[in-house]
């Protein structure tokens, strides 16, 4: 067994996390990934409103008497987001762990710390994670640029990113972006970070809830087959090879794109419908360079079992 900062934080068994995932992170794969030793984060934003997040947050409950929490990103949105009525909810719920990603968070810092709630804020880069230990955040989850959604805009990779963030603060550290086995966590382990996210490979695993045919594609697809999408907006993701992203490349390959040019493409509904009904080409996906080292479709206690089960005969073979 590792015990890490991490583990002792969570209250978990494995330094293993499962971070936000728009429409995916749901009761069913946080409840998995809890009950398999790990922690899952749902995300708030996949549900239309603060009481439909608090009925999920009941079925988890029932599904897993394990810690779980809950993920609040604040990025630009095309709908009004009332993020305080969402915290409330958590607060009143007992949630004692949130996620938070995208802008900086400290607007909701005190409503989040009143509640003794530990915060964990992802960043993309070594500034960014040094502003978020000084507002009081309790982890970092740190993204390298191999990760899917936003990985912002430094392309800094993670075998950089995580050692230099190690160096520049002293709160834990969750090391996220190219990680999906054992061999990525001692990898992480050892530039620095107390712990790893995964984000593509949970979505191939038996309880995520999307159609089969996402799942499917992940398997057939490798490292090369993401591209970088709304770099031209500043608000660049990383999303899997379609049609789709390659109509969205063009138009920005013209100038002076505005999100309105894209949205048909790249709204959220789109890639809800898609991530649903199997039909690839709706929306885009969000998929990160980790995409290579996907090759099955596991159940989270299995995935979870053989990920610490390398890990440890990687430990014990090459550092006894």
């Amino acid at each position: 067994m590792l015990k890490t900062r991490i583990t002792e934080l969570f209250g978990i068994d494995r330094p293993i996390v499962q971070g936000g995932l728009m429409w995916i992170a749901k009761a069913e794969l946080a409840s998995a990934v809890a009950n398999a030793g790990g922690i899952g984060f749902m995300t708030a934003l996949s549900f239309s409103d603060p009481e439909a997040l608090r009925a999920e947050i009941h079925k988890c409950r029932k599904m897993t008497d394990k810690p779980f929490g809950v993920n609040l990103t604040f990025l630009p949105a095309l709908r009004i987001i009332d993020y305080p009525a969402f915290i409330d909810v958590c607060i009143e719920e007992g949630i004692k762990f949130i996620e938070t990603a995208g802008r900086n968070p400290e607007p909701y810092m005190d409503q989040l710390k009143s509640a003794d709630i530990k915060v964990v804020h992802k960043c993309t880069s070594v500034r960014h994670a040094i502003k978020a230990e000084k507002i009081g955040c309790d982890v970092v989850s740190i993204d390298g640029f191999e990760a899917a959604g936003h990985p912002g805009e430094d392309d800094v990779t993670s075998l950089i990113l995580i050692p230099r963030t190690r160096d520049a603060i002293n709160i834990p550290i969750i090391a996220s972006g190219g990680f999906a086995d054992g061999r990525g966590l001692v990898g992480a382990l050892g530039l620095g970070a107390d712990g790893m996210n995964m984000g593509t490979r949970f979505v191939a695993t038996k309880e995520a809830p999307v159609h089969d045919n996402v799942k499917q594609v992940l398997i057939r697809h490798d490292e090369r087959d993401t591209r970088l999408i709304m770099r031209t907006l500043r608000n660049t993701e990383r999303v899997l090879h379609s049609k789709n992203v390659d109509k969205v490349l063009e138009i920005e390959s013209k100038g002076n794109t505005q999100i309105e040019d894209i949205v048909p493409f790249v709204t959220g509904l789109e890639g809800k419908k898609m991530l649903e009904e199997g039909d690839l080409k709706k929306g885009v996906l969000a998929v990160g360079q980790s995409v290579g080292l996907i090759h099955d479709i596991p159940t989270c206690q299995k995935l979870l079992d053989r990920i610490m089960e390398e890990a440890e005969e990687i430990i014990t073979s090459k550092f006894a």
